[in-house]
Formats: C-alpha cells, structure tokens, sequence
C-alpha cells in the first residue's frame, strides 16, 4: 500500500494559483491527484464535456423509475406513459456520453493567461 506522509508547502503568485484551479478542475481529479499526476510525467485528460450536470438527471430518472417499480409493485398498475417518458430522457443521456466518449481527447496544457 503506498503512503503518503511527506507534505510539502509550495507558494505561487496569484496567476500561477488561477491556473493550476483551472487545470485542476478541468481534469476532475483533486488537486493533490493533479499535482501527481504531472509529477509523474502522466498529463491528465480533460474530461469530454460536464459530468457534473449529467449525474443529477440520471440520478432523477433513477429515482423516477424506482418510483414507478414500487407504484406498480404495491398496486399492480404500471404506468407505461411515465416509464417511457424516463427510459426515453435515459436513452438521450447515454447517447449524449457515448457521442462524447468516442474518440480520445489529447491532453489540454494550461497556458498563462
């Protein structure tokens, strides 16, 4: 298991600091990560479009459709308009992902600004 006990404390100027929270949040890794990953020659991937906005919406038709499972479950009627409607939006989303995942991203640099 590798350990990390040895801190280190780097100071930057106030644009060295906006680009390294720039790079940091365009690659999705934690900042330590980040700093590791350029440490150890590995330039990390900027992620191919926001996550972040995708999660909520499959999160909400998950919670959709268990809703409709346990409606269908307790009462015996399944609501076909409302499953449609969410395995629709689902299939939009996984087709947005695939559609961005397809081919490889080159790493972006950080340049100054």
């Amino acid at each position: 298991m590798l350990k990390r006990n040895i801190g280190i404390i780097c100071r930057f100027n106030e644009r060295e600091l906006k680009n390294l929270k720039k790079a940091v949040q365009k690659s999705g890794l934690s900042q330590e990560a980040f700093i590791r990953s350029r440490i150890n020659s590995r330039a990390p991937k900027a992620p191919p479009f926001d996550y972040g906005s995708i999660v909520p919406k499959l999160n909400a038709i998950g919670k959709s459709i268990n809703q409709i499972a346990a409606c269908a479950n307790a009462t015996g009627v399944f609501l076909a308009d409302a499953y449609e409607e969410n395995r629709m939006a689902f299939k939009k989303i996984t087709e947005e992902i695939l559609e961005n995942t397809k081919e490889p991203r080159e790493s972006e640099s950080v340049k100054d600004d």
